[in-house]
């Protein structure tokens, strides 16, 4: 715990594991494009310094993590991280990249002497702020077992998929299936309310059963609140779709399953906006039959 960490990113995912970082006793600088959500880690003492710009938040740290939206923000990011970072720096990618991204930027920083890995995260926005989230990481054995104790502060369950790119394969993987379950726990509780069934018996019902899914036990519950505020949005759904139709490509696996859940965010996006919750992909089906999918007793945010 001696080592300085940098934090960039300070949003639904990143705001939460910084702050776990913190909770654990680490020293972390923060820093992100909108200063007020440094609040709380400011807060939270000594150990938590504010740095005005990527590039003066990795003067000073030994390993810096990003989780940023988009690749293109990530490289964006690197660029002026690579301005002052100094040889044998970590950096450590949380966003969820495609591979060929992850190898192209960490080429970049390697010419400078950065070393990268990457851990990209699932679980969802509620296991982050409980220190429970899963991390994926990849990249040189040495690098996560001397990163491993901070993965463990953020994460609850860890996981070394192997050599650099490794990891944002599984990501990409993990995501659609729980975006063909997000779709799919619709169409079920739909046929349920349709069949004239209590909505919240046919969720216990599920949740019991061998057709349960964690989308089902977590972001069903969001559905059935009519919140949908699971706090990840139509385009990042859809970034993560298209990084694993490209997959499929490339390694020649038929996605009929992800290719039609693919179109349904378009439909989605469509209508409700690329920043609507990916939750309300369920939405599409409730407006079209004119029918609510509500139960009372369901939160209206996972805890």
């Amino acid at each position: 715990m001696t080592m300085r960490y940098g934090f960039i990113g300070l949003g639904n995912l990143g705001g939460h594991m910084a702050a776990s970082l913190l909770r654990e006793g680490f020293d972390v600088s923060v820093t992100d494009i909108d200063p007020s959500l440094a609040k709380r880690h400011l807060d939270m003492g000594k150990g938590c310094i504010w740095a005005d710009s990527p590039a003066e938040l990795a003067r000073d740290c030994d390993a810096i993590i990003t989780c940023l939206p988009s690749p293109a923000v990530s490289e964006k990011v690197l660029t002026e991280m690579l301005t002052t970072a100094r040889p044998g720096t970590t950096w450590i990618e949380m966003s969820t990249l495609g591979r060929d991204d992850i190898l192209r930027l960490a080429t970049i920083a390697s010419a400078k002497g950065v070393e990268t890995m990457e851990a990209p995260v699932t679980g969802g926005v509620h296991l982050a702020a409980q220190g429970k989230i899963t991390v994926l990481a990849g990249g040189e054995q040495q690098l996560f077992n001397k990163h491993k104790p901070a993965f463990e502060a953020m994460g609850d369950k860890i996981f070394h998929m192997g050599p650099l790119g490794s990891a944002s394969i599984i990501k990409v993987i993990t995501n659609m299936l729980a975006f063909i379950h997000l779709v799919a726990d619709g169409e079920a509780l739909m046929l349920a309310k349709r069949g004239g069934l209590d909505l919240k018996t046919a969720w216990e019902a599920i949740a019991a059963s061998s057709g349960s899914s964690f989308v089902h036990e977590t972001e069903g519950q969001l559905i059935l609140n009519g919140s949908y505020d699971v706090a990840f949005n139509m385009d990042l759904a859809l970034k993560d779709l298209g990084f694993a139709m490209n997959f499929g490509r490339e390694f020649g696996v038929p996605m009929d399953l992800a290719g039609l859940t693919n179109q349904t965010f378009v439909r989605g996006k469509a209508a409700y906006g690329g920043e609507a919750q990916s939750t309300q992909i369920v939405k599409l089906l409730e407006d079209v039959l004119e029918t609510d999918l509500r139960a009372d007793g369901f939160p209206a945010r996972l805890e």
